[in-house]
């Protein structure tokens, strides 16, 4: 499953506070969709809170500041539209796989996720019908999970899927496999949560930056 990271231009006029201060970094923790528009929690360095609120007042959009202190500003806002950039990640279908926070730096709009092939070239399609000037930073292809897994686990792993331990209802109990696999019940559920924590995890990795 490839992990790819876009940035995208957006207007100035929406966002000159960020092309004043290009090297100040500007967060996005969290977008939520609502009738016709979005949701949006944005995090500013306390030393730019005035230009963005400025800039904030002077964008059709209405918005609450949710807290302050001496780092950072958090400031929810509401759109009632739905933005291009934000519109061609819904229409792809990896609002889900974006990698939060989304960053901002010097006017451009930083996406980071992990999804599937078909998923990224519909992706690139969008912003490409968009109009918007956007770059492919990087496109790189994340490991299997179950190759993170030691061969002892991807046994574990293996048999119990193969005797239905993961089915609904299960077809194997964890005292039964254990005692396929020949080992105490507590080491057959350590094994296996180990395994399954891997595999989690690098599902739903989270950016390191």
């Amino acid at each position: 499953m490839p992990r790819a990271k876009f940035r995208i231009k957006l207007p100035e006029q929406f966002v000159e506070f960020s092309t004043d201060h290009p090297n100040e970094e500007f967060r996005i923790p969290a977008i939520f969709p609502t009738d016709g528009g979005v949701r949006v929690a944005f995090e500013s360095p306390a030393k730019n809170h005035t230009a963005v609120l400025r800039a904030f007042d002077n964008a059709p959009i209405t918005y609450d500041v949710l807290h302050t202190d001496e780092q950072s500003v958090l400031i929810q806002y509401e759109m009632p539209f739905i933005p291009p950039p934000v519109r061609a990640v819904l229409a792809s279908g990896n609002l889900v796989t974006l990698r939060f926070p989304l960053i901002l730096r010097d006017g451009w709009i930083i996406y980071d996720l992990t999804t599937s092939h078909e998923r990224l070239s519909q992706l690139r399609a969008e912003f490409e019908d968009s109009g918007h000037t956007y770059e492919v930073v990087s496109v790189t292809q994340s490991p299997q999970p179950t190759d993170l897994l030691t061969s002892r686990q991807r046994h574990f792993m293996v048999e119990a899927l193969q005797r239905g331990y993961y089915d609904s209802p299960r077809n194997c109990t964890l005292t039964d496999l254990a005692d396929e696999l020949d080992v105490g019940k507590s080491t057959a559920s350590r094994v296996l949560h180990s395994a399954e924590g891997t595999v989690v995890k690098e599902f739903f990795a989270e950016p390191v930056e």
